[in-house]
């Protein structure tokens, strides 16, 4: 398994029929995930496509992720927490000091994204809202309010998604106090090869 260390990111080549296996080692930690079409960047993971089209914000296995173009990128295979964000956005040194008022900001999943993609000639600017795999967000279903509270996920809690084309795969090992229960910890993830039965 590799490990994305707390407060940092990667991006990697995920093809076509692969599978990638993204854990929680310790619990209660949330990974930004990202990606793009390797063939074409400008085509990219919609969190507006997504939602439409499952009329649901509590995406979950069974669910197609859909591109900007209404395309599927993957697929959910399995899930042992079931709760996940794909409304907020990257935290960001904007993040931190809007939010948290900080004053000397740490980049954030935003940041850490920027210079994983970077390789890969994807802009900051080419960046869209991420699925915060394990994020818990309630929404209050009359006021609109969200409420970002602890992740669902234990220690060793996963899921796995199954690509549906040639994949650019954006990730971090979350930034943001509130997301993480005030605590930051290590992601860990693992390609599966199509052929590879052991999951």
């Amino acid at each position: 398994m590799n490990v994305i260390s707390p407060r940092s990111g990667t991006a990697f080549i995920l093809r076509k029929g692969q599978k990638l296996k993204i854990t929680d080692p310790e619990g209660e930690q949330v990974s930004d995930f990202i990606c793009f079409n390797l063939n074409d960047t400008k085509e990219y993971l919609s969190s507006g496509r997504t939602i439409d089209y499952a009329e649901t914000i509590f995406l979950t296995k069974g669910h197609p992720f859909y591109s900007n173009r209404s395309n599927i990128m993957f697929n959910i295979l399995e899930d042992t927490v079931g709760r996940h964000d794909f409304l907020l956005t990257p935290c960001s040194a904007d993040t931190f000091r809007i939010i948290y008022g900080d004053k000397n900001p740490h980049r954030g999943c935003f940041g850490n994204l920027c210079e994983a993609l970077k390789p890969y000639g994807i802009e900051p600017d080419a960046i869209p809202i991420c699925f915060n795999v394990f994020m818990n967000v309630a929404v209050n279903g009359e006021s609109g309010k969200i409420d970002v509270l602890p992740p669902k996920s234990k220690a060793g809690d996963f899921i796995i998604i199954e690509a549906e084309m040639d994949l650019i795969v954006g990730m971090t090992a979350c930034s943001a106090e509130m997301s993480n229960n005030y605590s930051f910890k290590p992601i860990g993830y693992s390609v599966i090869e199509n052929h590879d039965p052991t999951i």
